[in-house]
């Protein structure tokens, strides 16, 4: 069994959020585990093709950063396990579904599937299918955001860039370079590491000489900090702090999210290799049922009204899977389509 860090770091209990705020919060988690369950039950009846890797477990983190942010306005970049962090961004499921059903009315247009969702309008800039692929991308996006504002003189740009990776991924070479150019450059970005303790069968603590992500960031002179990724309201925190300080022009932040996938790598993963004690240990901490009792318990909801939102989420679940199968599939001599820029 891997050995759990401790997490001496943001407890839910100091937070100081709005009822609106909780309830935004919790309502994003349901609506990402919902989605997720919904899809990993559509893949096994052959609606879905391909590689599709899921999210549960890890809600906290897709909420607690992107609600923390500027809706349409900051950029978020992703991974293959892109669905939950393209809600929260705001793309709508329907077109989120769609997509995963290769259909035409998807975010993009049925030609990326699951790990490769996009949306302009939303400020998504992808899912990426090769790891540390989307980090380079995260830190032009932060770079053209400071030098619009800095050297074009738009105070408008003040934009912050959220990019996610997992504990992988900071073993390879852009994870690095990227940091280090963020760093010299004092980027608007934070670095979202999802540790969810396995890099599809290796565990973390094999894979690296030094397993705090974390600490990895005073090696750049930026600051590192770790949170418990099974707390919504930990990350947030640590996500406010961030932000501010990026858009303050106080350069780049390296977040540590400690979490844990409750599904397979994919769907295709028998998930053999992690101990059934290893996984109850985890199960036990799910953030959504930690977060609504937290919100209960601080009289920001009662259990009705958490009942009622699960009720309306699923509700947009089941028309989203209506909206992909009844969606047309892309026209064949639209093959060539969308692959360069047009007039």
């Amino acid at each position: 069994m891997v050995q759990e860090r401790t997490v001496p770091v943001f407890q839910a209990v100091t937070a100081n959020i709005s009822r609106e705020e909780g309830l935004l919060l919790y309502e994003d988690m349901v609506l990402g585990r919902l989605f997720e369950d919904k899809c990993a039950e559509m893949y096994y009846r052959g609606k879905m093709f391909g590689f599709v890797h899921l999210y549960n477990g890890q809600e906290a983190v897709s909420s607690g950063i992107i609600k923390a942010m500027r809706p349409g306005e900051d950029y978020v970049c992703s991974t293959y396990r892109d669905h939950v962090h393209a809600l929260s961004a705001g793309v709508p499921a329907r077109n989120v579904m769609a997509e995963l059903f290769g259909k035409e009315t998807g975010c993009s247009k049925g030609r990326g599937g699951s790990m490769h969702l996009f949306s302009e309008e939303h400020r998504l800039l992808g899912g990426f299918a090769f790891i540390g692929e989307g980090i380079p991308v995260a830190t032009g996006a932060a770079f053209q955001s400071k030098y619009r504002r800095e050297v074009l003189g738009d105070a408008s740009a003040d934009l912050v860039t959220a990019c996610f990776f997992g504990d992988g991924t900071t073993n390879n070479g852009q994870f690095f370079e990227c940091l280090n150019m963020a760093a010299l450059w004092k980027l608007p970005i934070l670095f979202v590491v999802e540790n969810n303790k396995w890099a599809i069968g290796m565990a973390h603590e094999r894979a690296t000489s030094q397993p705090e992500i974390y600490k990895k960031a005073s090696v750049f002179g930026m600051p590192g900090v770790e949170v418990d990724g099974m707390d919504v309201l930990a990350v947030y925190s640590a996500a406010q702090e961030a932000i501010a300080r990026a858009r303050a022009g106080e350069g780049p932040t390296l977040i540590e999210c400690l979490t844990y996938r409750f599904r397979g790598h994919s769907l295709a993963d028998p998930d053999e290799l992690r101990s059934k004690a290893e996984k109850e240990h985890w199960f036990a901490r799910d953030p959504i049922k930690k977060f609504a009792a937290y919100l209960i318990e601080q009289n920001l909801a009662t259990q009705e009204e958490l009942k009622d939102i699960d009720k309306k989420i699923q509700a947009v679940v089941d028309e989203a899977i209506q909206f992909a199968l009844d969606s047309p599939e892309p026209k064949p001599d639209e093959l060539h389509k969308y692959i360069f820029a047009e007039d």
